[in-house]
């Protein structure tokens, strides 16, 4: 028996399309952090930078969701960004227990900077579709994240 035979036709469906979905996150990824290495930031770094640029003020739990990191990792990438005087950590006054992250005026200018560079490299990545196209693959991908989220939190035991 061959390892074809004990897979199903849909199977080797959905695991072609899962390799598929990897090398093509892969190669954007790749592509879309290349220009950040010109500012000395990380992937983490970039998306911490440009979640405050656009939200404003955030406490570290809050960019780790947005950004899709681990407190700890959020840890470490906040107390680099600190180190270069782009973020600082402000105590809330109200609750001794919040600390929220900000830009310092020389972390704006930094993604105020590369945000615009950012934005034109995604464009050229996605020139391969037209509106209608980019529209569906992101609802797609949507619908794929949120069957498995629920699905995720269930096997680590997170979920009720």
């Amino acid at each position: 028996m061959t390892p074809d035979n004990r897979t199903t036709d849909h199977q080797r469906t959905v695991l072609k399309t899962y390799t598929q979905m990897m090398r093509a996150a892969d190669a954007v990824t790749t592509r879309m952090h290349r220009h950040l290495a010109d500012s000395g930031l990380t992937g983490s770094q970039f998306g911490v930078l440009e979640a405050l640029y656009h939200l404003g003020p955030l406490c570290q739990r809050d960019i780790g969701r947005k950004i899709l990191k681990t407190s700890g990792n959020m840890t470490t990438v906040i107390d680099n960004l600190e180190k270069r005087k782009l973020v600082v950590r402000v105590k809330d006054l109200t609750d001794r227990r919040r600390i929220s992250v900000e830009l310092t005026p020389t972390g704006f200018s930094l993604i105020d900077t590369i945000f615009p560079i950012h934005a034109e490299i995604a464009e050229q990545v996605f020139d391969v579709m037209d509106r209608g196209e980019l529209q569906t693959l992101g609802s797609l991908l949507k619908k794929v994240g949120k069957a498995n989220v629920a699905s995720a939190e269930e096997s680590d035991g997170r979920a009720p």
